[in-house]
């Protein structure tokens, strides 16, 4: 039985994402949307909605969930869970480096 090895990603500068809005990235071969929350928190999910395609990175936030601008399915930030009704979000770890530098776990 294989173990999927963590790996991390250096995505960019914080500062390329405003505060209260999100960025997609791609990281192996999936597209991925990182938020920077008006908190300052950082959040990241998978950047495509499993309803209809939508680019969530788009979508508008708040302190705990992302709405799809296609069709207005919700999904929370902490858990990708869709209160909704569509497939859960996959949900990654995201941080940044004393450098200001997005880094992403898989």
């Amino acid at each position: 039985m294989s173990v999927d090895a963590v790996r991390t990603h250096r995505l960019g500068p914080v500062e390329e994402i405003p505060v209260g809005e999100g960025r997609a990235y791609a990281v192996d071969g999936h597209q991925v949307a990182v938020f920077r929350l008006r908190s300052g928190a950082l959040r990241a999910v998978s950047a495509v909605c499993p309803h209809a395609g939508g680019p969530l990175a788009d979508g508008l936030i708040d302190a705990k969930v992302v709405i799809c601008p296609l069709h207005q399915h919700v999904y929370d930030l902490a858990t990708g869970c869709s209160s909704t009704g569509q497939p859960p979000l996959r949900v990654y770890d995201v941080h940044t480096d004393d450098d200001g530098v997005l880094i992403l776990t898989t």
